[in-house]
């Protein structure tokens, strides 16, 4: 196979797309090169499809090496191991958008494999991945509708910026990601510094100008070097069976889906699907098993076909909602704080049937998140974590490491509050929170961050602003379409949309969409921001009913924080060598055997000269300032001091002054007349008063008792 190269100049940087050298053997593989980024991406179908499932098994990869920003791994391993937060959101981002341009019912395993050779950190990986995702599946013989394209936008001084560089990242006041096809938006991942939604709404289509380019140049290359697409089996669903079925079920589960309580909304509808099952799977038991299976698998598909029906007939034509709320209308909502008693923030707060109660816990600055990845970002001050136990939805599960779904909420809450998150000057402490949800039925993400809002108030935490967060719903019917308020988990599983807008009353902070239709338009972007803004005031006024601003104090089970400068050129001295000296004040301080020890006082070091001393009891954080200012104390050439004698030589005694502080009274210093032994003069333990002479070449504090006997004389 010959290679061929493909260039594209996109907003003036180039984007070079190679085919036909590398890993051959994959169904489609790109390499692309977007500056010096380059991502190789692959797609592989297998070639047998499991038609009896009601799963398209999908697999988006992310794969970060780190050679590809001359970096080696850490930790005794030395290679890469599991995915980063950053890997694991990049393959989320790519899987959301892909998976609705695939055929409903294709079954087959499909595989695309990212692998990040390369890294510029002013040309994202994660965009060349995303293009790469898309053109290596449309060339090669998987049915796919695509191409789908993706950008960043920024806004820079008011402008709109596609793909920003890392300088215009970090001054840029809207952090977007869109993705669609030529047209229409199918998924958008943003963080915002309080935008408006006129502002959020005009950055979307902004985006998708150019994402019609990026289709455009995707299209010129699978014109040329496509392939015919592969013929796949799918499960044939008799008309009489579904027809049967429907006549049989239909008035009861629609009575079933009336039902207001989730958990006996969907006994029910389990109860009246397995009656069917079992109606069908006892007229038909003398078919041979593999039959019977595929029977009882068209029965399946066939009732969650007239469940999805009667849901979008209740919701679009008769515009009521399964649960009887209106449109925009809110589940019952309550909020409360202070419910740990020794947690330094905590915070609970419900939405119907989804609880969130979430945890804020303040560190030292040197706790902080160390981060392993490809980006220059190498640690992190605030961390959002989510958890969502198997409890929470009345079900058993598996319980471990959080998988992609946890990862991707989590971050969602922490973008969101980090846009009100004070300045590390501000609050030197590292902050933590942590969401337990303990209820779920929609939108516990959104949950989450109020939750976590609260809990940062509750803290003392000096947020900016209180942020709230609604989930939004579509639910399509032929050309009509209804934006739903609060969507409660069966409208997130049957509907078409879940847009999810976090923010403070005078912006928008963070934003995701997802949807299963291949697109959504600029209308009805339009109307669920609004629709949410509305919402989120709502939201906000019972959080601040409850909390309306940030404590004055943190919690007296938080460490309180001292800070102050010293010499930048004087830290080597307060570590000491080795550590030695830092460590004999934390134990000295604190009166612990260990700097390990949960009663040890906690000291930052910052490059700049900042100190910052952490614990719970004041005395200690005082007494630890003290004896670090004692050590970089400036002795001043010329002064009177009284110090104590700590060792005697036979050149001389070492004084202290103060602790931390030594200097030498050469023998010939100790007083007028000639002295034959120190020992003659003074002996460890005295007090005496003595010049400070300066320091040597050596940076040794030289002392003088006689000199400061003849200025004694004088006065």
């Amino acid at each position: 196979m010959d290679k061929k190269i493909f260039e594209l100049d996109f907003r003036g940087r180039k984007l070079v797309v190679e085919h036909g050298e590398l890993a051959k053997q994959a169904h489609g593989a790109v390499l692309v090169r977007y500056g010096d980024t380059v991502v190789l991406s692959t797609t592989v179908v297998s070639n047998n499809a499991n038609i009896l499932s009601d799963f398209f098994p999908l697999m988006v990869l992310y794969n970060e090496k780190l050679y590809s920003v001359g970096k080696i791994p850490g930790g005794f391993i030395k290679r890469e191991g599991r995915p980063s937060e950053n890997a694991t959101l990049a393959a989320r981002m790519i899987d959301r958008s892909l998976r609705p341009m695939f055929p409903e019912n294709f079954r087959n395993e499909v595989q695309v494999v990212n692998t990040v050779l390369s890294v510029e950190q002013d040309n994202l990986p994660e965009i060349a991945a995303f293009l790469g995702s898309s053109l290596a599946t449309c060339i090669s013989k998987v049915p796919f509708d695509g191409p789908v394209g993706c950008v960043k936008v920024g806004r820079v001084d008011g402008k709109f910026v596609i793909n920003p560089t890392t300088a215009q990242a970090e001054v840029s006041d809207v952090n977007l990601t869109v993705a669609g096809t030529k047209d229409a938006i199918n998924m958008v991942e943003a963080d915002a510094k309080e935008v408006s939604e006129s502002v959020m709404l005009d950055a979307l289509m902004f985006g998708h100008e150019a994402i019609k380019e990026l289709c455009d140049f995707q299209q010129s290359i699978i014109d040329e070097i496509g392939v015919e697409k592969m013929d796949y089996e799918t499960l044939e669903i008799p008309e009489e069976l579904s027809e049967e079925i429907k006549e049989a079920v239909a008035d009861k589960l629609d009575q079933a889906m009336r039902i207001k309580d989730k958990q006996e909304k969907y006994a029910a509808i389990d109860a009246i699907k397995e009656e069917t099952i079992n109606k069908y799977a006892t007229l038909n038991e003398d078919l041979k098993p593999e039959e019977l299976n595929k029977l009882l698998t068209c029965v399946k598909i066939i009732l969650s076909n007239v469940e999805y029906e009667i849901f979008r007939r209740i919701v679009v034509k008769e515009r009521t909602r399964a649960d009887g709320r209106a449109m925009t209308e809110i589940r019952e909502l309550s909020a409360d704080i202070d419910i740990l008693p020794r947690t330094h923030g905590s915070a609970l707060f419900t939405r119907g049937q989804t609880q969130a109660l979430a945890v804020t816990t303040l560190g030292a600055l040197g706790e902080h998140q160390i981060l392993d990845g490809l980006g220059i970002e190498d640690v992190k001050r605030f961390m959002l974590h989510y958890n969502f136990p198997s409890f929470s939805v009345g079900e058993t599960g598996r319980y471990g490491s959080p998988g992609r779904r946890e990862i991707g909420h989590g971050a969602l809450g922490e973008r969101a509050l980090a846009q009100v998150i004070p300045s590390e000057e501000e609050f030197p402490y590292t902050i933590r929170v942590v969401s337990e949800i303990l209820e779920s039925n929609g939108s516990s993400s959104q949950a989450t961050i109020c939750a976590g809002c609260m809990s940062l108030m509750a803290a003392g935490v000096p947020i900016k602003a209180p942020v709230a967060g609604i989930a939004m719903g579509l639910i399509t019917a032929g050309d009509d379409y209804t934006i739903l308020t609060d969507i409660q988990g069966l409208e997130d599983h049957l509907g078409d949309m879940d847009f999810k807008v976090a923010g403070t009353r005078e912006g928008i902070c963070a934003l995701q969409m997802d949807i299963k239709i291949k697109g959504i338009t600029k209308q009805i972007l339009e109307e669920a921001l609004e629709q949410a803004k509305v919402a989120r005031m709502e939201i906000l006024d019972v959080m601040e009913s409850k909390i309306a601003e940030p404590r004055k104090e943190v919690s007296e089970y938080a460490p309180k924080m001292v800070t102050f400068m010293i010499n930048p050129n004087r830290i080597k001295e307060v570590i000491g060598k080795g550590g030695e000296m830092i460590t004999k004040i934390i134990l000295e301080a604190s009166n612990v055997q260990s700097v390990s020890d949960i009663n040890a006082v906690k000291v930052d070091l910052e490059d700049d000269g900042r100190v910052i001393i952490y614990h719970t009891n004041k005395d200690i954080i005082e007494k630890t300032m003290t004896m670090i200012k004692n050590i970089v104390k400036e002795v001043e050439e010329g002064k009177i001091y009284t110090g104590k004698v700590v060792k005697v030589e036979d050149f001389g005694c070492f004084v202290e002054l103060w602790p931390g502080c030594e200097g030498l009274v050469h023998i010939s210093q100790l007083a007028k007349e000639r002295v034959e032994k120190t020992e003659d003069v003074v002996k460890v333990g005295d007090d005496i008063v003595v010049k400070a002479l300066g320091y040597d070449k050596k940076g040794r504090l030289n002392l003088s008792r006689k000199e400061a006997m003849t200025i004694d004389k004088k006065d």
